[in-house]
């Protein structure tokens, strides 16, 4: 039977931790995009949830009806949003080994 062996379990944690960084780097360079209206409008989110641009065509400007693309905005804004929570989930636990829910550490 093995003892507990704290400086083994310090060297694991800190390897996470690098890990982590090194993951947290790689998520603010990639990109993900939601779109609504076939494309009308289209949101770019890094994997840290950061907006990096909105995209409005043209032909999704109707000034009699600014509610329509505000809706648009708002859905594509949230597929992004999602997307980038998916990204970002993915990539974490491919160093926690899924043990995201601890305590807010990794997720």
């Amino acid at each position: 039977m093995t003892g507990f062996n704290p400086q083994a379990m310090m060297q694991q944690a800190r390897k996470m931790q690098e890990d982590m960084a090194r993951v947290q780097k790689d998520l603010a360079q990639r990109m993900v995009e939601g779109a609504a209206g076939n494309g009308l409008v289209s949101v770019v989110m890094n994997g840290l949830q950061d907006v990096q641009a909105v995209r409005i065509r043209k032909d999704a400007v109707d000034p009699d009806d600014v509610e329509m693309l505000e809706d648009l905005v708002t859905v594509a804004l949230k597929a992004a949003l999602e997307k980038s929570r998916e990204l970002q989930k993915a990539e974490t636990a491919k160093v926690t080994g899924g043990l995201g829910g601890m305590g807010g550490l990794f997720g």
